[in-house]
């Protein structure tokens, strides 16, 4: 497969017409916008969620005599992409890239700094009250910690059945009923309604998560990493649980997680994020067997594979350096200290997130197609 060069992949100035406007944020912010509204025509109709955007920064103080702002965290910095009905959207990246503060500020459990979020065409972004609350019924979540996220005072039936409590839903049939029926459809014993959270193991308790987060009939949940503090069998077990329900009850998952071998078996679309921004997007197929950002090329290289020989024929990418902080990201591309192809452009422009292929986003210079897998 032929490699295109980095002279290729940037158009030379000498080329470019004298009246065409720089590409800039803003300018691609609004080319997006046009593409998306042409796209949701295309489609029947708006996505079932959007980012547009998207920042969550954590101010900062310096422990001095006089308190002083310092920089703020970047955790989160311009995020965008789109969720149809039905699908599921895999976020990966490394520890502190971001992944968990964007599922937990779409649901609007922390409150956005900046950008948009748009859930069935309506701009959620700043609601509250009782309008939150309303919302909750069709957003969901499972969290990372079977065992934290479970209050170890209520019993298994009191946890299933708070959200029906929250939202003064009587279930037809009763709550204990309902509860019930919702423990046996996550393969947990009915019969074990009155018991706690520490009579159960990890993945028993994984499954009680899931239970609750379903108990509302919801159109989205965002899936914290359900599996990653899981036995490898217990984690296809629960994966294939929460595919026989998204095909049940036609939900929508946004999937973070570590294991990109997971993200592949359960996603449609991928994100790759790093250090609070996106990387690259594309459907499953297209980012795994054609990745273009050097950041993908190096995550899919540590991917394990299972046939031997074609394990010692693949090529280890191995980054240099360590996470920089998100209070101080390096200037342009935030991958430049660590990325093998970075040159003076990357530490002076920030790359715009581009459309290279057919649904194929990309934020880098110097794009290259790489077989990786």
């Amino acid at each position: 497969m032929s490699t295109p060069t980095p002279e290729a992949s940037v158009p030379s100035s000498s080329s470019a017409q004298p009246s065409d406007a720089p590409i800039t944020a803003a300018s691609a912010a609004a080319a997006r916008t046009v593409a998306d509204a042409a796209a949701d025509k295309a489609a029947g109709g708006p996505p079932l969620l959007r980012l547009t955007e998207l920042t969550k920064h954590f101010p900062q103080f310096r422990q001095t005599l006089v308190k002083r702002p310092d920089n703020p965290v970047r955790a989160v910095d311009g995020v965008s992409f789109e969720l149809r009905k039905g699908q599921t959207l895999g976020l990966v990246g490394e520890s502190g890239c971001g992944k968990s503060t964007v599922g937990r500020t779409l649901l609007r459990l922390l409150e956005p700094t900046s950008g948009k979020i748009e859930f069935e065409g309506r701009d959620i972004t700043h609601v509250s009250g009782n309008e939150l609350r309303m919302l909750r019924r069709e957003m969901q979540m499972i969290f990372q910690d079977p065992y934290g996220s479970l209050n170890p005072r209520q019993t298994i039936g009191s946890i299933i059945a708070a959200p029906f409590e929250i939202q003064g839903i009587k279930p037809e049939g009763g709550t204990r009923k309902t509860v019930q029926d919702l423990m046996a459809r996550v393969g947990l014993n009915p019969e074990h309604y009155n018991r706690y959270p520490h009579e159960f193991s990890g993945g028993q308790r994984q499954r009680i998560g899931v239970a609750r987060a379903i108990a509302l009939r919801p159109k989205l949940i965002v899936c914290d990493e359900p599996v990653s503090a899981l036995d490898v069998s217990i984690q296809a077990q629960v994966v294939n649980l929460l595919e026989d329900i998204q095909t049940e009850q036609q939900l929508s998952y946004v999937f973070i997680a570590h294991d990109l071998s997971v993200v592949r078996h359960i996603s449609d679309r991928v994100v790759v994020m790093y250090l609070g921004k996106l990387m690259e997007e594309a459907d499953r197929d297209e980012l795994y067997e054609q990745p273009r950002h050097p950041y993908t090329h190096a995550l899919l290289s540590a991917v394990p594979v299972p046939d031997p020989h074609k394990g010692q024929k693949k090529e280890r990418i191995l980054l240099k350096g360590d996470l920089p902080s998100p209070q101080n990201p390096p200037s342009g591309c935030v991958f430049r200290t660590r990325c093998p192809k970075a040159v003076e452009k990357c530490a002076a422009e920030v790359p715009v997130r581009t459309e290279i292929a057919p649904n194929h986003f990309v934020a880098c210079h110097f794009p290259e197609e790489r077989q990786v897998l």
